[in-house]
């Protein structure tokens, strides 16, 4: 597949879910829907998912409010209507529908039969259509609600009538893909692979559904197409549990270890028996990657690992959320490696499952984050629980995934620093994700006001190389003091100090440059007038974070301009704005013995 790709050809991409892979079982449903507003709210007391006539044409997956959704429409709907047929073969299979992402809450309608509701935004959910599938044509109706409550899981979404500062235009209904999957009746509905890299094995945890006499599960681990080891066992209470020895001589440690300058990959194969006849066949692969930290420093397979990110909120122009075509996911990927850096904050946004896919495959450390909201009471706890459970899903079985991020700013826990509710929530969620997933650190609150938290993050934004040495110069002092000049927060929230957890700088810079200057456009700091002296800003601030030797990472804010916000390395065409050569130069400053791109 990389070869694949390092030629331009992206076929294999295509599949919606690429580490789960049933190929030949599947069809897409994006393409273009029958689609309408429901501005009075009469849809369902009318029975629209009947047999009503729809008034526009919608390309799915791209929102309305999108060019590339053939609508663009700027004007505020909070209930919209989708409506398609498609052709289906009389068979005995089971048949789901995926959706990757839908903002907000979806009903689903089946030749006038409901199917099921979902509520959340960010993550994918499916229903099973067999029963009410005919052999021939059939019509799917899909009713959506989105209020952009600020109880709702909004990320960067404005819930003003506008944009404003750094929140952007809104993203209603169908934002990732829709897709059709067949199964046998009796199948794998997850597969949860944990890396150990200190006992060079692979621990599995395999889930069926109940359909089943005598089931069987087979697993087989290659790498690079040589098989290392076949492994099986009886289906018991739904699950197989095994462990299997990964070591090969071949090594040259024993295993062959993901990191981003070796992001090497084993592929596995779950195979499925009932009575010794095969019921479902699953392909997939694993990384063996380990992330911990020991003192101040982060380790990635119990090396020192410094991290050079940079924040990517996943816009891509007139597509808003969702990228034109795959190339956008893989030509910004290889320009993250090109300027230099080794990984992504993925911000705000839950990513598509083809460019976590990416960043395991390319050798891209990933942060993934919890979109926010934006007032806490009891339904957005309840909204946050959910996608945050399912986010930790959706990424477990993804090595470059290495830190989650469960909120950020004290967005919708402004008070954080003295309330001691809201400080009890960031806590519950921390500890729910520890009890999830017990191979990522966890940023609580991201940015200042931490309570329990694995890493101290800062987000500090001055535009002074100088301000930034005197204020960091005394240790003691930044880490359990304000030494952001610009958020003048405090690093931790009132209870709570610093517990020689590792220290990274997760946003600065955000230096604003754009060639056509508009008055609404903004960015941190001065706006600068000339690439040499936005290169050489970024080379101060770069340089100052990176000597202090308590600083175990930075995070540059950002990848692409963003409509207002002009201080991407990118400009909103995902073109360079600047020579990646000399951004590369400016980050191999320091740090060059770890995992960087050569």
């Amino acid at each position: 597949m990389l070869e694949m790709i390092k030629k331009g050809d992206y076929s294999g991409l295509t599949y919606p879910r690429p580490q789960f892979v049933r190929q030949d079982n599947w069809s897409s449903l994006d393409g273009q829907w029958d689609f309408t507003y429901d501005n009075e709210n009469i849809g369902e007391k009318e029975r629209w998912f009947l047999d009503k006539s729809f008034t526009h044409k919608i390309n799915v997956p791209y929102v309305y409010q999108s060019k590339l959704s053939g609508i663009g429409d700027a004007g505020e709907h909070n209930i919209i209507w989708y409506k398609r047929t498609f052709e289906m073969e009389q068979t005995n299979k089971r048949t789901f529908i995926h959706f990757e992402a839908v903002d907000y809450l979806t009903k689903v309608w089946l030749n006038g039969q409901f199917i099921g509701e979902h509520e959340g935004g960010h993550v994918p959910f499916s229903f099973e259509l067999t029963d009410q599938l005919d052999a021939g044509s059939n019509k799917i109706v899909i009713r959506v609600e989105d209020k952009n409550s600020c109880a709702q899981i909004i990320g960067k979404q404005s819930w003003k009538d506008h944009n404003f500062l750094c929140w952007y235009t809104r993203t209603t209904g169908i934002w990732q893909s829709v897709w059709l999957e067949q199964v046998e009746s009796f199948f794998i509905e997850e597969a949860k692979m944990t890396p150990n890299v200190d006992k060079g094995t692979i621990e599995l945890e395999v889930y069926t559904n109940g359909d089943y006499i005598d089931g069987y599960l087979q697993v087989q681990v290659s790498y690079k197409g040589k098989s290392i080891r076949r492994s099986g066992m009886s289906i018991i209470n739904d699950s197989a549990k095994l462990s299997i020895d990964v070591s090969m001589e071949e090594a040259d440690f024993r295993v062959e270890y993901w990191t981003p300058d070796t992001p090497n990959l084993y592929d596995i194969t779950f195979t499925l028996e009932d009575k010794e006849e095969q019921t479902d066949c699953v392909q997939s692969y694993f990384g063996m990657r380990k992330i911990d930290h020991k003192g101040r420093k982060v380790l990635l397979n119990n090396k020192e690992f410094y991290q050079k990110l940079i924040l990517d909120q996943g816009y891509y122009g007139e597509g808003l959320l969702t990228p034109r075509s795959i190339d956008d996911l893989v030509n910004d990927l290889l320009k993250v490696k090109e300027m230099g850096f080794n990984g992504v904050r993925m911000h705000q946004k839950v990513a598509d499952r083809r460019y976590m896919y990416l960043c395991d495959l390319l050798g891209v450390a990933m942060w993934a984050e919890v979109p926010s909201f934006f007032e806490l009471n009891e339904k957005s706890i309840n909204n946050a629980l959910h996608e945050t459970k399912k986010i930790i899903e959706k990424h477990y079985n993804h090595p470059s995934t290495i830190i989650y991020t469960l909120m950020n700013e004290s967005w919708g826990i402004n008070e954080v620093y003295e309330n001691e509710k809201q400080q009890q929530f960031v806590n519950f969620l921390y500890q729910m994700a520890k009890l999830l997933d017990q191979t990522r650190l966890i940023i609580g609150n991201d940015g200042w006001e931490h309570t329990l938290t694995d890493i101290l993050t800062i987000h500090d934004y001055t535009a002074d190389h100088e301000v930034i040495r005197d204020k960091y110069k005394d240790f003691e002092e930044a880490v359990n003091g304000s030494p952001s000049s610009t958020s003048n927060r405090q690093n931790y929230s009132k209870g709570y100090k610093y517990n020689e957890e590792p220290i990274i700088i997760s946003e600065y810079g955000g230096i604003a440059f754009h060639h056509d200057e508009d008055e609404e456009s903004w960015g941190y700091g001065e706006r600068l007038t000339s690439e040499e002296a936005v290169l050489q800003r970024l080379e101060d601030l770069t340089r100052a974070f990176m000597d202090l030797d308590y600083v175990s990472g930075i995070c540059y804010t950002q990848l692409t301009d963003v409509e207002q916000e002009v201080n991407g390395l990118l400009d909103h065409n995902h073109d360079y704005k600047f020579d990646p050569q000399k951004i590369r130069a400016i980050l191999n400053y320091k740090y060059n013995n770890g995992y960087i791109f050569e």
